[in-house]
């Protein structure tokens, strides 16, 4: 055996992990940062890691690398929380989707405005394509079966419904907004947009557990 091989292969392992959590350690720092200050510099970033602003460019090249790499991180995360929902009728989905996302944006919600209203928007829709897809899907299953309004073409519709649910992060970050009042407000501004009067709208919310925490 090679004790002299097998000692640097630990060390070049111990380093590798070491990198790895510095890299998380940044991206972490950066998602709670960028949502009190979306204009806050490196050194921030790196202060709030307790990383140097040396070690932030040894994994990301410039400031905006390092917010693409926690948008693609975060779109990631809404993706999965999103594949798993199953629901046999086009509104429910619809609904569950749209709180579902809420659920995943609403404790960093001002970060999350700037990523789909800033400068990466465009970047952040492509990456989000899967989603929308689905979401233009279920409104037109739901369009051919009488579920939603048949008022609106289905690729119209469908953005409706994705602005529907912006509208409502864009309120809660002007004004003061618990989960559960974000929750609601996004259910029932996706019902909406798809037809529901005020007590259809509530009567779904209130027989969907899912619907609220």
């Amino acid at each position: 055996m090679n004790t002299f091989v097998d000692a640097d292969a630990g060390v070049q392992r111990g380093r590798r992990r070491d990198a790895e959590q510095n890299r998380l350690a940044l991206l972490a720092a950066a998602g709670t940062v960028l949502n009190r200050d979306p204009d806050a510099s490196l050194d921030a970033i790196a202060g709030a890691a307790g990383l140097s602003r040396r070690a932030v460019y040894g994994h990301f090249a410039t400031r905006d690398d390092l917010i693409r790499s926690l948008l693609a991180h975060r779109v990631s995360t809404v993706l999965a929380a999103v594949e798993r929902i199953e629901h046999p009728d086009p509104p429910t989905l619809l609904a569950l989707i749209g709180v579902t996302l809420w659920r995943q944006v609403e404790s960093v919600r001002v970060m999350a405005q700037f990523a789909l209203r800033g400068p990466f928007q465009h970047e952040l829709a492509f990456a989000l394509q899967p989603l929308r897809d689905r979401v233009r899907h279920a409104v037109t299953v739901g369009e051919q079966t009488g579920r939603v309004r048949d008022d609106i073409d289905a690729p119209t519709l469908a953005r409706l419904v994705e602005g529907s649910v912006l509208s409502v992060l864009d309120e809660a970050t002007r004004s003061p907004m618990d989960a559960a009042t974000g929750e609601r407000l996004v259910a029932l501004s996706v019902l909406g947009i798809l037809g529901f009067d005020a007590a259809s709208a509530r009567e779904l919310i209130a027989t969907t557990p899912e619907l609220h925490s």
